[in-house]
C-alpha cells in the first residue's frame, strides 16, 4: 500500500523541488528501490501551493548506508516555504513516527535539517540548537562508512553524527520514535534520544544535568526544563540572567539520578533505579509526549484524542496564565483578570511598549530613582536575596546595583532582579513591595504617593471594568427572565 506525507508550499507559483537520489555502492532491498517526488501547482482559497509528494511502494523504518536524498532549495526566498520528503516511518495506527528532511524559510534564509513527527507534531529536529543554512541544496547522506550527514553545495557538510567506522549498517526508525544508527547486530551506535530537544517521548530518559530548551519566536528570551539532584525545574533564560518559574521535588528531600515519561505520568527514579515520585496525568489517557511550550514556557503532558484527532493536554505545571514569566511584556503586570497592564507612567500615550521610557543604563544613581508598587510580586524565583534589612535598605541595595532593575521586598528579605518581567497583581495586605527602577523624573513632581495612586487605578482598571459586565450580564439575565415570567402570567390568566 504506497504511503505519502504532503505540506503545502506557499506562495509558489512554479515547480521549485526536485529529488535526487544516487544508487548506494552496496545495494540492498530497501535502498535500491526508487523514490520519486512529484509536485503539483495548485490554487486553493486564492493562495498558490505546491504540494510536496513522497511515494513508495511499501512503509519503510529503516535506511541502509550508502542512501543519499536531495531537495532542491528554491533561488527567491519566499516567506512561510516549507519542503518537506518523508524518509521513513512506522508501522503504526496513526498517528505514527515519520522521519523526514526538510527546507524551511527562516530569517531570510533556507534552513536544511532532520525531524521526526508524531503525526503531526515535531518531536525531534537537528536544527533545534544550531541551524544549517543552505543555498542551491539540502542533501541528506548515510554515507558507507557509517556517518549520517546534512550536506550543501560543494559537500558542504552542516550536521553529522560523527559515527564514521563505527559498523553503521542502517538508520531505523524505532516504535517509539527513536531514531537510531545500527550496526549489523542491532547495537546502537548513535540515537535522537541522547540529544533531546523540546520534547521527551514515552519510554525516554532523561538523565540529571541534561535538560529540554524551547525557543520562543521573535524573542532573545528562552525556556529550559532542568533536572537537578533535589528537583525539577522551570528556567527563563534572558541574557546573562537565569530565574526559575516552577518546581517539583521528591519528599523527604530524595536525590534524582534520571527522569521517564511513561503511560501514566512523569516518573523521577533514584540512583537505585527505584521511583521514588511522579507527575500524575489528570486523564485516564496513555500519554505520548512532554512538551516545554515555545510561546509560554509552560511544562504539559500530551495524550492523543482519537474523537478530535489532535493531541490535548492531561496537564500542565502552571494553570494561570500570571504565572507564566512572559505573560505581559517587560514593565507590565498581569492582573487579578489575566490581562497585562502597563506601568502606566513609564508608557507613551503613542506606543503600547510598556519599557519605551526606561534607557539600558542603570549606573548613574543621581538619574534613577525607585517607585513602589504595592499588591505586585514576581513569578520568578532564584533572585540574590539579601536578609534581615529594611525596605528602604532593599530600596539602595538595588538603586546602587548597576545590574539592579528591580526589587522584591518581603519580611526582611530584599531580592534583586535584572529583568523587569513576572511581575503580577496579589492581594494587598501580603507585606510584598515591589519595586522598579526608572530615570528620576519619569513621574514628575507629583511624589510617590501619587504614583502608587495612579499604578494601582492602572491595574485595577481592567478587572473593574470586567466586574461591571459580570453584574451588567447577570442584571440582563434576570430582567429578561421576570418580563418572560409575566408575559406568562398574562396569557394564563
Amino acid at each position: 500500500m504506497p504511503t505519502f506525507f504532503s505540506q503545502h508550499l506557499i506562495n509558489s507559483h512554479r515547480e521549485i523541488l526536485m529529488n535526487r537520489v544516487n544508487p548506494p555502492a552496496k545495494r540492498s532491498k530497501i535502498s535500491t528501490q526508487k523514490l520519486r517526488l512529484q509536485f503539483t501547482p495548485m490554487k486553493l482559497y486564492s493562495f498558490n501551493f505546491l504540494i510536496l509528494l513522497l511515494t513508495h511502494g511499501y512503509c519503510k523504518s529503516d535506511i541502509h548506508i550508502g542512501y543519499q536524498v536531495t531537495l532542491a532549495v528554491p533561488v527567491v526566498y519566499s516567506m512561510g516555504f516549507i519542503g518537506r520528503a518523508l524518509l521513513m516511518e512506522t508501522n503504526q495506527m496513526e498517528p505514527n513516527f515519520k522521519a523526514a528532511l526538510s527546507v524551511e524559510a527562516v530569517n531570510g534564509k533556507y534552513s536544511c535539517s532532520l525531524e521526526v513527527f508524531l503525526g503531526d507534531v515535531k518531536v525531534w529536529n537537528s536544527a533545534h540548537y544550531s541551524r544549517f543554512y543552505t543555498w542551491d541544496e539540502c542533501v541528506l547522506e548515510l554515507t558507507n562508512d557509517g556517518d549520517l550527514r546534512l550536506k550543501g553545495p560543494k559537500d558542504r557538510v552542516g550536521w553529522r553524527t560523527g559515527t564514521s567506522g563505527q559498523g553503521v549498517e542502517r538508520l531505523q526508525i524505532l516504535s517509539t520514535g527513536n531514531l537510531v544508527l545500527v550496526d549489523n547486530m542491532d547495537r546502537i551506535k548513535w540515537q535522537s534520544f541522547n540529544f533531546p530537544t523540546d520534547v521527551i517521548l514515552w519510554g525516554q530518559r532523561l538523565n540529571v544535568a541534561t535538560r529540554l530548551t524551547s525557543f520562543p519566536s521573535n524573542s532573545s528570551s528562552f525556556y529550559t526544563l532542568e533536572i537537578q539532584h533535589n528537583r525539577i525545574a522551570l528556567y527563563l533564560h534572558s541574557g546573562e540572567w537565569n530565574y526559575s518559574y516552577w518546581e517539583f521535588k521528591p519528599s523527604m528531600n530524595r536525590n534524582i539520578t534520571f527522569i521517564k515519561l511513561g503511560s501514566k505520568g512523569l516518573y523521577l527514579f533514584s540512583d537505585r533505579y527505584k521511583k521514588i515520585a511522579q507527575i500524575t496525568s489528570q486523564d485516564n489517557q496513555l500519554l505520548r509526549f512532554l512538551a516545554l511550550g515555545n510561546a509560554t514556557g509552560n511544562l504539559g503532558l500530551y495524550f492523543y484524542s482519537a474523537e478530535e484527532r489532535k493531541f490535548e493536554a492531561s496537564y500542565q505545571a502552571l494553570n494561570t496564565t500570571c504565572d507564566l514569566p512572559l505573560a505581559c511584556k517587560p514593565y507590565g503586570i498581569c492582573t487579578f483578570s489575566n490581562a497585562c497592564s502597563c506601568i502606566g507612567l513609564l508608557t507613551s500615550a503613542r506606543s503600547p511598549n510598556c519599557s519605551e521610557a526606561i534607557s539600558e543604563g542603570f549606573c548613574n544613581i543621581s538619574q534613577v530613582e525607585m517607585i513602589e508598587l504595592g499588591g505586585v510580586s514576581s513569578v520568578l524565583q532564584g533572585a540574590p536575596k539579601k536578609v534581615n534589612v529594611s525596605k528602604e535598605d532593599c530600596e539602595n541595595l538595588c538603586l546602587d546595583d548597576c545590574t539592579c532593575a528591580a526589587a522584591l521586598y518581603y519580611l526582611q528579605e530584599c531580592y534583586l532582579y535584572g529583568l523587569v518581567v513576572g511581575a503580577k497583581q496579589v492581594t494587598r495586605g501580603t507585606g510584598m513591595t515591589y519595586m522598579v527602577k526608572v530615570p528620576k523624573g519619569t513621574h514628575g513632581s507629583h511624589g510617590k504617593s501619587n504614583v502608587k495612586k495612579w499604578v494601582l487605578v492602572m491595574v485595577g482598571v481592567v478587572d473593574g471594568l470586567i466586574i461591571v459586565l459580570i453584574l451588567g450580564g447577570f442584571g440582563y439575565y434576570f430582567v429578561q427572565k421576570r418580563r418572560k415570567n409575566l408575559l406568562n402570567t398574562d396569557r394564563n390568566s
